[in-house]
């Protein structure tokens, strides 16, 4: 990272950070060309593992890109306010920022999609303890972000 100076590597931060954040952009490969796509997402720290889940359809362009290539990069963002100058460029915006690289699937296992489903909901509703019917759980995909690489910064 460039900015040493905006740099957060307290883990307990960064996770405040994930957690305030409503959206998570993925960024995968078509061919030769990027594809961003911004995501309701989850997270959860198990100690030697960050995850993402995510939920979707399970035909379109982003499963076929997931499926011919596990690597993904992913970003967000939060906390975002304007800091005004009396001179255009010293203009400037408050912000927080997490931006990283994974491995990314498609989830088979039942019990894990719907533990995925379980942090989702929690995530936006702050509630954990949701029932879901198996017939649209097998409709729908859960897709999981494994975290390799993650920064953290911020403007304040």
């Amino acid at each position: 990272m460039r900015r040493k100076d905006r740099e957060i590597i307290d883990k307990e931060k960064i996770e405040q950070i994930i957690q305030s954040c409503d959206c998570c952009r993925i960024g995968l490969v078509d061919k030769d060309k990027p594809y961003i796509i911004p995501l309701n997402f989850a997270y959860i720290n198990e100690g030697d593992k960050q995850l993402f889940y995510f939920h979707g359809s399970k035909i379109g362009r982003k499963i076929d890109l997931i499926n011919k290539n596990k690597y993904a990069g992913f970003e967000m963002d939060t906390n975002h306010m304007l800091k005004k100058s009396e001179e255009a460029c010293k203009y400037s915006f408050k912000y927080q920022s997490i931006i990283g690289t994974g491995i990314i699937t498609i989830v088979t296992d039942l019990n894990e999609k719907i533990n995925g489903l379980q942090l989702l909901m929690k995530h936006y509703s702050d509630k954990d303890n949701w029932s879901f019917n198996e017939k649209i759980i097998e409709e729908i995909a859960v897709i999981k972000l494994e975290v390799e690489e993650i920064t953290c910064k911020e403007n304040q």
